[in-house]
């Protein structure tokens, strides 16, 4: 499956945003019916943020690992139809929020049903498939026991655990293994049963000919099992404390940028193994999505360094990176990868040739090129055919919510350019959605608030902020309706799309 084979689209949806009666979505019976309203409306494509455990404010870009997937995904469910938990086990249900997800709520009851079938698995004959998942996750033993001493050093980052198992000694490495053991099998089942159940709803995905594009963050979070099991391929300093830290200078989102605070790599470290660490990442990834969607693509070919210590990321510095030698060898070793390359933000012709080297397709936002100040050449009837096309992304408000809050002139500018005589809220989304979908750009790929016409109130995220709102928007079921269905099909058909290969 490659992204740019046929014109196709699709729609950006993470799984916590289904419906689902415990608090989150999950991996169950709605997943499955989100496939089958793709399959109906003849999409071909599902995007999704990354599907690792979520960290520091809620943020799937800031992952205890980039190679694990995150249990509160794990259908209750679909662990009641394998008899690992029973229905007394869940008829106290808290009344959740439906339309935000509550995290920490959702934390502390799904995780007491999910060590209750735990423990019903650990009474059972293993599954055929069970040491055969363990014995292939090569990151699986870092992680499960990073992930045990979290919780035995009451969560705190791992730099401030006792020294000795902070810094990986070798006794002390033993003395956790056993005295975590039964912990660390808890992790072991928990990334069984995620795996399980999402190459099931991906299968599926697949066997209606969808296709799922998953996300891969250049960068992973300080407190994470890959910062700590690897340490000489970060920038740390002798106590294992980031030196240097990543983020953006100032641009549209923010004046003083953004501080992500992600540790950069140590890439002439990478190097010395043909970037191993990075190829066994992908490879993990490539299992689990059919597209990869490559998250500030830009890093690769320079990025912004900023000095740990400080409180914005004005003072920082441009860095090259690996680039050209990073990909060639990614190909050498893996093969053609299916990407996607998120070239948004400072795009200087560098990155433009690396992104052509490779023919990796780029990104157009419209939100981005659809104001009265924007070059002609910028505008989507100029679209090159090797890109994908969004209304907005997950740091985007929505299409709704961006109309209301626009300029006098560019208002007026979207009016005349997309022949708005009556511009109603439902108008707005729907011929922007109309105007991605017929321009030459292979694919075309919308946001779930767009396609249900929703104002800020359901926007995802606030790049350079933390907490609030972020990450937390659910949609109901019922709002997925026939209507919306039908329009969709109609566009797809009309605007030449649906054939993903």
């Amino acid at each position: 499956m490659h992204v740019t084979a046929k014109r196709a689209s699709g729609i950006l949806l993470h799984p916590t945003s289904l419906p689902s009666r415990y608090g989150i979505g999950d991996l169950g019976k709605e997943a499955y019916k989100f496939v089958d309203f793709l399959a109906r409306s003849q999409q071909k494509l599902w995007q999704v943020l990354p599907l690792n455990p979520v960290g520091y404010g809620e943020s799937p870009f800031q992952s205890y690992s980039a190679f694990a997937g995150n249990p509160l995904l794990i259908s209750i469910d679909l662990l009641m139809e394998n008899g690992l938990l029973t229905s007394q086990d869940v008829t106290e249900v808290p009344v959740f929020n439906q339309d935000q997800v509550e995290f920490q709520r959702v934390r502390d009851y799904k995780g007491s049903l999910l060590r209750k079938a735990f423990g019903n698995f650990k009474k059972r004959n293993q599954p055929n498939g069970y040491c055969k998942f363990l014995a292939e996750k090569d990151w699986l033993a870092d992680y499960a026991l990073f992930m045990a001493l979290k919780e035995y050093f009451s969560h705190q980052p791992w730099n401030q655990w006792e020294k000795s198992i902070a810094l990986r000694e070798v006794k002390s490495m033993e003395f956790f293994r056993i005295l975590l053991k039964e912990e660390i099998e808890y992790h072991y089942f928990l990334q069984y049963t995620f795996y399980s159940q999402w190459l099931s709803l991906k299968q599926y995905a697949n066997s209606h000919g969808i296709g799922v594009i998953g996300d891969l963050p250049i960068f992973v979070s300080y407190d994470s099992s890959d910062a700590w099991a690897n340490p000489h391929l970060f920038e740390l300093d002798s106590l294992g404390k980031p030196a240097k830290v990543s983020g953006v200078p100032p641009d549209y989102f923010s004046a003083t940028g953004q501080l992500w605070g992600n540790p950069h790599y140590r890439w002439s470290e990478m190097e010395k193994d043909d970037y191993q660490w990075w190829r066994d990442r992908i490879k993990n990834l490539l299992q689990i999505v059919d597209v990869i969607r490559i998250d500030h693509f830009r890093g690769f070919e320079s990025y912004w360094e900023i000095p740990a210590g400080e409180k914005t990321a004005i003072n920082g510095r441009w860095v090259k990176g690996p680039g050209e030698k990073f990909f060639a060898a990614i190909i050498k070793h893996l093969g053609k990868i299916p990407v996607i390359a998120e070239d948004l933000g400072i795009i200087t012709p560098e990155v433009v040739e690396l992104k052509e080297r490779f023919n990796f397709p780029g990104m157009k936002i419209l939100h981005f090129n659809l104001h009265c100040n924007e070059k002609e050449d910028f505008l989507p009837h100029h679209y090159e055919k090797n890109s994908v096309v969004y209304t907005g992304t997950h740091d985007n408000d929505t299409t709704l919510g961006w109309y209301k809050k626009l300029l006098p002139g560019d208002a007026e500018f979207i009016k005349e350019y997309l022949k708005l005589e009556t511009p109603e809220e439902e108008d707005i989304c729907w011929r922007l959605i109309e105007v991605a979908f017929k321009s030459k750009s292979n694919t075309a790929i919308i946001p779930l608030q767009d396609i249900l016409c929703l104002d800020s109130g359901a926007r995802m995220n606030y790049p350079g902020t933390v907490g609030g709102d972020n990450w937390a928007w659910r949609f109901r079921s019922h709002l997925l309706t026939s209507e919306i269905e039908t329009r969709l099909r109609e566009l797809t058909a009309a605007s030449g799309r649906g054939a993903f290969a």
